[in-house]
């Protein structure tokens, strides 16, 4: 595959992660996505879902890693490629190193909680028994301007909130 085929490869299953996010954005959570590919098939996609399950584990990539292994019938999905919209924190990338799986490609850096690059570099350190291999910046526009829109729509209406100007779970009043 040439690396031209390679990037567009990329871009179509971030398109499937960003499906996710949008997804979850509607839901009212963090708008992250993840896609776990094996071969050409896709074997999870996921949004986030840790306030519609009430579960502060249920983040895209934990959610899409389980049901990869189920679908794989095995706790180690060591062909996979997983694509996240953004990059993942320090448990997500905990649990991509015990899934073994061979690749991570994420949009968007973390700065503030990334644990592959930004903060922290879990995915290839040396004193781990398993590194991956590591694609940053894929549709990184679309992914981080989707999340800077929602922590933007997030503080304009905990701000109408203190303004009295919006009741908690109502539409704007005017």
């Amino acid at each position: 595959m040439s690396a031209a085929e390679g990037r567009e490869t990329d871009a179509h299953w971030m398109r499937q992660a960003l499906a996710a996010a949008y997804e979850a954005r509607d839901r009212g959570e963090v708008p992250v996505g993840t896609c776990i590919v094996g071969g050409e098939a896709i074997l999870a996609v996921a949004g986030n879902r840790t306030r519609t399950d009430q579960d502060p584990t249920a983040h895209a990539e934990i959610i899409a890693l389980r049901e990869a292994a189920r679908r794989a019938g095995n706790h180690r999905i060591i062909d996979a490629v997983v694509y996240s919209t953004i990059e993942p924190c320090v448990m997500c990338a905990g649990a991509l190193i015990q899934a073994r799986v061979r690749r991570l490609v994420y949009g968007a850096r973390d700065e503030r909680a990334g644990a592959v690059e930004s903060q922290f570099r879990v995915c290839d350190t040396d004193f781990l028994n398993h590194r991956i291999e590591i694609t940053a910046g894929v549709l990184e526009e679309e992914c981080r301007q989707l999340m800077q829109e929602f922590f933007r729509a997030r503080r304009g209406d905990q701000r109408m909130k203190d303004e009295g100007l919006k009741d908690e779970g109502s539409e704007y009043k005017l």
